[in-house]
């Protein structure tokens, strides 16, 4: 199984994404992206050099509720 995350996972499902993942899914600027995340509106992680956004914290900023509703 290949460790790639943007295999043929949807995008609310993902735990993180890069912040070039992030500009393009908002739509918003790289700056934009950094001055959320000191502002503390978005959360991000490091892993070695890497910083990562936490998706949940992108579709909480949009008002996107990645939890589908129960249908009977």
């Amino acid at each position: 199984m290949p460790c790639r995350q943007g295999g043929g996972l949807p995008f609310a499902q993902r735990l993180t994404c890069t912040v070039a993942e992030a500009c393009e899914v908002t739509g918003l600027g790289r700056t934009k992206i950094y001055e959320l995340f000191g502002d503390g509106r978005i959360t991000t992680t490091t892993v070695g050099r890497r910083r990562l956004v936490i998706v949940q914290s992108l579709l909480a900023l949009v008002g996107v509720d990645a939890k589908p509703a129960d249908r009977e």
